[in-house]
C-alpha cells in the first residue's frame, strides 16, 4: 500500500452531484471574507472534533482536484521527487536535455552533482520558468507594434527590424554579464 501511494493515480469523477456540492462550498469559502486575517484549512474525520489543519498548498491541490472531477475531467497525481534529472527538467519546461545541460552550464539554472549526474531543485526550476515566462511576455510587450491601415508596410517593417535588433542587443547585453 505504502509504494503505491508514490505511484501516479489517476481519478475519475463519479460524482457529479457531491462534486458540484463540494465546488460551490469552496466558491462560497473563497468569496466570503471573515474577521480572521489568516485563511485556515482543515480536513475533517468521522467524529465531532476529529479534524487537521493543513497547509494552503494542500488546500489549493483540493480545490483544483475538485473543480476538474466537476467538469468530468480526470485528475492525475503524479508525486515527483524534488529533485530532478536533466531530462525531467528538461521535460518540465519544454526543451531538450542539451539546452537544460546549456542552462545550467551558463549559471542560469542551479544545480547540484551527485556523482557524475546533475540534479535540480523542483523549487528552482519553477522559479526559473517562471522568470524565464515573464521575459518571453515582456519579448512580446517589447516588440509589438500598433499597426494604422494607412501606413506604409515598408515603413512598419523597417520598426519592427528596429525593434529586433535592440532586443537582440539587449539580450547579448545581458549575456555578457
Amino acid at each position: 500500500m505504502a509504494a503505491e501511494l508514490f505511484e501516479s493515480q489517476t481519478y475519475l469523477s463519479e460524482e457529479q452531484e457531491q462534486m458540484a456540492t463540494i465546488a460551490s462550498f469552496l466558491d462560497a469559502h473563497h468569496s466570503k471574507t471573515g474577521e480572521r486575517p489568516e485563511r485556515r484549512y482543515f480536513l475533517a474525520g468521522a467524529e465531532e472534533h476529529d479534524q487537521i489543519e493543513v497547509p494552503e498548498a494542500l488546500h489549493l491541490v483540493l480545490v483544483q482536484a475538485v473543480a476538474a472531477l466537476k467538469a468530468g475531467k480526470a485528475v492525475t497525481i503524479s508525486p515527483t521527487m524534488p529533485k530532478l534529472t536533466t531530462q525531467q527538467a528538461a521535460d518540465l519546461l519544454g526543451v531538450s536535455r542539451p539546452t537544460m545541460v546549456r542552462l545550467i552550464d551558463a549559471g542560469e539554472l542551479a544545480s547540484e552533482r551527485i556523482g557524475n549526474r546533475r540534479k535540480v531543485l523542483l523549487r528552482d526550476l519553477l522559479a526559473y520558468r517562471e522568470v524565464r515566462r515573464q521575459r518571453q511576455y515582456q519579448a512580446i510587450a517589447d516588440t509589438s507594434a500598433d499597426v494604422s491601415e494607412d501606413e506604409d508596410p515598408a515603413v512598419l517593417t523597417e520598426r519592427l527590424k528596429r525593434i529586433r535588433r535592440q532586443r537582440a542587443e539587449h539580450r547579448k547585453r545581458s549575456t555578457d554579464l
